[in-house]
């Protein structure tokens, strides 16, 4: 199962590592944090490890570490803009309960 991006999310992570000036496109991953046990975290990725997972969707390279891979395949990342807010949202089918501030997520 693969990790993709919609449209209006690799249109921002593209402006993003433009803007930047570097990077190679995203690395994603789950750290233990929060009320439900694991938070997602997301950071330009300026090179690959050699044991990576890598995805290409919308014209993104994704890299995710092996041992995240299960907590995140077939997950969806959005851009979203919400009143006055915006940013990316996780659609993870993995994903059984989130927290009520939806920072963190249980599988």
């Amino acid at each position: 199962m693969s990790v993709t991006l919609t449209e209006k999310a690799a249109r921002r992570v593209r402006e993003s590592i433009a803007k930047r000036g570097s990077g190679i496109g995203l690395r994603l991953g789950v750290r233990t944090a929060g009320c439900s046990g694991l938070a997602y975290t997301l950071e330009f990725a300026d090179g690959r490890q050699a044991s990576d997972c890598e995805f290409e969707s919308q014209g993104v390279t994704l890299l995710i570490d092996p041992k995240n891979l299960p907590y995140l395949a077939g997950t969806e990342l959005d851009f979203v803009r919400e009143g006055l807010n915006e940013g990316f949202k996780f659609h993870n089918p993995n994903s059984k309960a989130q927290c009520g501030c939806g920072e963190s997520f249980t599988v």
